[in-house]
């Protein structure tokens, strides 16, 4: 499922010029330090719409998968207003956490704990954390190009 998040990461930059500065995909969230460059972009809504979008193909993908299990526990998770208007699975959580960075230090301390999740705690994603392939880690501290995502230096805003 990380290819979905990758493709909506290449989504906003186009669509939005939302700029990707930092980001780690775990097995079960996603951490992402973004720039918004248009001062009328709504996240909200930014962030609505990737969830509707991802929580679509993940569902399809399911079903093509014949994940039958899966599907009826999603199904189960949506409350009865939900289920009102329409949605048959929950595949997401209704809320995210979003927090202004107005110093570099809040910065510093975000992408050091965005770029050290994937060995943190109850994740054993990799051997050092700059070698988690999900993650702008190693474009940081090693200088390496993501593959998948346009990363824009956090710099080129924060000096």
């Amino acid at each position: 499922m990380y290819d979905m998040v990758y493709k909506w990461l290449g989504l906003i930059e186009v669509k939005y010029q939302i700029k990707t500065l930092a980001f780690v995909i775990m097995p079960n969230h996603v951490h992402l330090l973004l720039h918004l460059t248009e001062y009328n972009i709504n996240l909200n809504t930014v962030i609505g719409n990737a969830k509707r979008f991802m929580a679509y193909e993940f569902i399809q993908r399911l079903q093509r998968q014949n994940e039958h299990t899966l599907l009826n526990t999603l199904a189960l998770a949506c409350s009865v207003k939900e289920k009102a208007k329409g949605q048959l699975h929950k595949a997401f959580e209704p809320s995210f956490d979003a927090k202004p960075i107005y110093t570099l230090g809040f910065l510093n301390q975000k992408l050091d704990y965005i770029h050290h999740n994937p060995v943190s705690g109850k994740w054993n994603l990799a051997d050092e954390f700059t070698a988690y392939p999900h993650s702008s880690a190693a474009y940081y501290y090693e200088g390496s190009i993501h593959p998948r995502v346009k990363i824009t230096n956090y710099c080129d805003y924060w000096k």
